[in-house]
């Protein structure tokens, strides 16, 4: 049986910073109509936390430009995020998923990113094109 989207959410931001606990908090309201578990909203809050940081850290470089969101809840509990910005996209997708692996060159951050996101999702998607932007899928299933 196919699955039917009962609710979608749309939201476009400025990829700074500032805008990862907005992006956190707007995407945990949206899930609350789950009534997810403690556990299930830590991760989710987690996950676009790391997205959304990706987006600003490594996409702009800390220097701006958009993020959009489109989050969508289906009748079976599932539900489907896909996080887009327009950044310099990356060129090897898979050395990108390896743990520990970074592309900034302070070696500030650790390159944990992406495997948090896919332990913590049910699935998880990368796409992306150098000088065009990086597109994450992501599913969740609430108990």
């Amino acid at each position: 049986m196919k699955k039917k989207e009962v609710q979608a959410l749309r939201l476009e931001f400025d990829g700074i910073s500032e805008n990862e606990a907005f992006s956190r908090q707007v995407i945990s309201l949206f899930a609350a109509s789950l009534d997810p578990t403690l556990e299930e909203i830590s991760d989710l809050r987690v996950v676009i936390s790391e997205a959304v940081t990706n987006c600003v850290v490594h996409a702009y470089k800390n220097k701006g430009g958009k993020i959009k969101i489109h989050a969508r809840i289906f009748d079976d509990r599932t539900m489907k995020i896909k996080i887009q910005d327009f950044g310099c996209g990356i060129a090897d997708i898979e050395k990108c998923m390896e743990p520990l692996y970074t592309t900034d060159p302070s070696g500030e951050r650790g390159g944990m990113g992406f495997a948090i996101m896919q332990a913590m999702s049910r699935k998880f998607r990368v796409t992306s094109r150098p000088g065009i932007g990086t597109t994450l899928y992501i599913e969740f299933k609430f108990a």
